[in-house]
């Protein structure tokens, strides 16, 4: 969808590129270790100045308490963090318990592996599961479940509620539950992140994964952590290490020093400037009968679609993009089953670009 996107010269609210501003301590932080010859390769596991900060953010922020020297791995982007996790813990045939709508990494990375997902289907508007469905997913061959929260592409939030389900059948069948907390920082409506790893019944079998890439806006710096463990870290330091030695030297700096520098004040107008426009777009949506799923956290909208033509979410994402120069995702993109009527649209746009987005979607017709 992006490369169509640049081709008929759209606006691309598909790929969750986030080109907002990058703080000041963040690019400084990476330009100055440049110039300070920072550019060599890094202990395999991180800078222990940027796995000290992790460990400092990780108390304060997710109430989670952890070794730095032995918890924190540094990595090649969240994404690297969960292949290094499932190179550590998986075997061929082994089954995890994915929920869907789901992120199509965490799927594909597992199938290249040859673990088998099971899913569990979230229900909208609100994304709700049922204890009793989740339990029915586990069978013995189970290693573990993966939650992403807030979640992509559906911004839900698992309850503290739904988290002691997980707990409970986890320790139950002896699960890992390994997380993707990317999106930590972006909630709405006063709701809380909850980390499963805060709850005592989870520290030690949970593998935390988050990064930096939304938060200070560098995706393309390819930085994330796991946090885990020293019985599990071990393992994702080693399969880190061999897929990508370590992570880019002179921008682990810079992410320590906005970790360091950057106060509560940034991660609150950050926050509120997402939910002035998720409002935005939503509102958009909704005048034109693409009824938004309103998320609760993350930077995506899922839509219900099935106001515009085709036979499938891919047509009506390539209808939309043709005909208001709007790019999405179709919403089969992030389903085994169905997401033929749902579309995916990323908000983290610069407040003007997103504006004229909204403006191009009022031009379309729709079956209302």
């Amino acid at each position: 969808m992006s490369v169509e996107c640049e081709r008929v010269k759209g606006i691309n609210l598909a790929q969750g590129i986030c080109d907002t501003e990058v703080p000041p301590p963040v690019r400084q932080g990476a330009h100055e270790a440049i110039e300070n010859g920072q550019n060599q390769y890094t202990r395999l596991d991180g800078i222990a100045g940027l796995r000290q900060a992790i460990a400092k953010k990780v108390k304060r922020y997710n109430g989670i308490e952890c070794d730095p020297e032995t918890e924190v791995v540094v990595t090649g982007g969240s994404t690297g963090a969960f292949l290094s996790t499932c190179l550590s813990l998986f075997q061929a045939g082994d089954e995890v318990v994915i929920f869907q709508p789901y992120y199509g990494y965490h799927v594909h990375t597992l199938e290249m592996l040859d673990a088998v997902p099971r899913f569990v289907s979230l229900k909208p508007p609100a994304w709700s599961f049922t204890k009793a469905e989740l339990e029915q997913a586990i069978t013995p061959k189970t290693k573990a479940v993966v939650v992403n929260t807030p979640g992509n592409p559906s911004g839900k939030m698992f309850s503290r509620e739904e988290l002691e389900w997980i707990a409970e059948l986890a320790v139950a069948h002896d699960l890992f539950v390994i997380t993707d907390e990317i999106y930590e920082y972006f909630h709405y409506d006063g709701r809380e992140h909850i980390s499963p790893a805060k709850l005592p019944e989870l520290r030690e079998r949970t593998i935390t994964i988050s990064g930096f890439s939304k938060t200070f806006s560098v995706t393309g710096w390819r930085l994330g952590y796991a946090v885990a463990s020293p019985k599990w870290s071990a393992a994702i330091k080693y399969f880190s290490d061999l897929a990508y030695i370590c992570g880019p030297s002179p921008l682990q700096y810079g992410v320590m020093y906005g970790l360091d520098e950057l106060g509560d004040d940034f991660y609150e107008d950050l926050n509120a400037e997402y939910e002035r426009k998720r409002k935005l777009l939503c509102d958009a949506l909704r005048e034109v009968c693409l009824t938004p799923f309103e998320p609760q956290g993350s930077y995506y909208v899922l839509a219900d679609a099935s106001s515009l033509p085709g036979k499938d979410s891919k047509e009506r994402a390539m209808h939309l993009l043709h005909t208001a120069g709007v790019a999405t995702v179709p919403g089969e993109a992030f389903m085994k089953t169905g997401g033929e009527m749902l579309l995916r649209f990323c908000f983290a746009k610069k407040m003007d670009e997103l504006e004229e987005a909204c403006k191009r979607l009022q031009s379309i017709k729709t079956r209302a």
